[in-house]
């Protein structure tokens, strides 16, 4: 059976009756069972709160990434919670990651009180059903700061595709997400210079290729936002990650 994001949306909302339905009864709610493409609709999700977050009147005038990441955490949190169908979930900042417990992830999703089972996985309020990396672009100034740090650093471990495609962060998971706050330019201008630092990584003998490249798959003019994909071989042995891009004009 074939699952569109509408698809998934409509069998959720089902289920969070039933979900609802099981707490007025007194009862703990049953487990969800989601397919493997939900997570699509969870990036839809994500994507579709930016705008409303960005234009908020009572949001505070911020750039640092820590706090933007903040904000966005506390818009997300009130989306869902008043959201028909996605009051299951919650979001968290500087998650430990799974399995590298020196690292934090900037940002997770995770269930809210409920056992969700997707793919024959089980994931509990304390197990993320996606990481994601928040960056700005552009890189702010920095002596150990890499304008391409997006992707890749040359100081360290601060790429954010990098870190999926080692291991650093996400690799417990098939899939993880990066959300870009762009503070300069526009989205044509990013997804091109973007796609040609990836080309210069590939050509300097670093674990980069051009099938890392990012593919523009829907980009809203008027509310300056786009939705991105990317597929990576892993380090350590790991199988390959997925990683959904979402970007959004600050």
């Amino acid at each position: 059976m074939t699952f569109s994001p509408t698809s998934v949306l409509k069998a959720f909302d089902v289920l969070a009756d039933e979900a609802a339905f099981s707490k007025v009864a007194g009862r703990l709610s049953d487990d969800l069972h989601l397919p493997t493409e939900w997570r699509a609709s969870l990036v839809a999700f994500i994507a579709n709160a930016l705008p409303s977050w960005r234009d908020d009147p009572l949001r505070p005038a911020a750039t640092a990434e820590t706090i933007l990441t903040a904000q966005l955490c506390a818009l997300l949190n009130s989306a869902s919670r008043k959201s028909r169908g996605w009051d299951y979930l919650q979001f968290r900042m500087e998650e430990p990651d799974e399995v590298v417990r020196g690292r934090a992830i900037d940002l997770v999703a995770a269930p809210l009180g409920q056992l969700i089972w997707i793919d024959g996985r089980r994931y509990s309020q304390y197990e993320p059903l996606l990481p994601l990396e928040c960056k700005r672009l552009p890189t702010p100034a920095g002596r150990e700061r890499d304008e391409r740090e997006y992707l890749h650093s040359r100081h360290g471990s601060r790429g954010g595709v990098q870190r999926y495609k080692t291991g650093d962060h996400g690799a417990a998971h098939a899939q993880a997400a990066i959300i870009a706050y762009l503070q300069t330019d526009d989205i044509p201008t990013w997804y091109g210079r973007i796609g040609q630092w990836i080309v210069d990584l590939s050509s300097e003998n670093t674990n980069w290729t051009d099938d890392d490249q990012i593919t523009l798959n829907s980009h809203d003019v008027e509310r300056g936002l786009a939705q991105l994909s990317s597929n990576h071989v892993r380090d350590r042995g790991l199988s390959g990650i997925a990683i959904d891009h979402i970007w959004i004009c600050i």
